[in-house]
């Protein structure tokens, strides 16, 4: 993280690059884009069931306590995440892909910039939590032979 220091050298963050009102913004922008989308859609649609409210709020607590270091998210992801036998490794690239689309739509660059960074660091812990295999990665390792 980019960190400054303050005139007694004590080590500070920078300014926040968003507000809670745009947080609001991406995740409606996003979520609305999510329920459209012909893959990811229905996958979310299964785990949410009608009423998406509830799921948006959760999401405002976690991109919150993400962008802005709010501590407001309070749940487990990976243990939400792992529950979802539909979700595939390549749904994520699609994932990412309309997260772009969404920031590139409703913010500057320099913020969209810092969601993406983040948002590629969240999905690839993600993935590799509800995919990884150490048998396939020992197996393709020159000491297997």
């Amino acid at each position: 993280m980019d960190e400054r220091a303050d005139g007694a050298g004590r080590r500070t963050l920078p300014p926040a690059l968003t507000d809670e009102r745009e947080i609001e913004l991406v995740v409606r922008t996003f979520y609305g884009r999510i329920r459209e989308d012909a893959i990811l859609g229905p996958i979310f649609e299964r785990a949410i069931g009608a009423d998406w409210e509830p799921h948006l709020h959760k999401m405002f607590d976690f991109w919150s306590s993400v962008m802005l270091t709010s501590g407001r998210y309070k749940g487990q992801p990976m243990l939400v995440h792992m529950r979802l036998k539909t979700v595939r490794p390549e749904h994520f690239d699609h994932w990412l892909a309309l997260f772009r689309s969404t920031l590139d739509d409703v913010c500057p660059r320099a913020t969209a910039d810092a969601y993406m960074e983040r948002a590629m660091r969240i999905a690839d812990s993600l993935r590799m939590g509800m995919f990884f295999n150490p048998a396939a990665v020992d197996a393709r390792s020159p000491s297997a032979s």
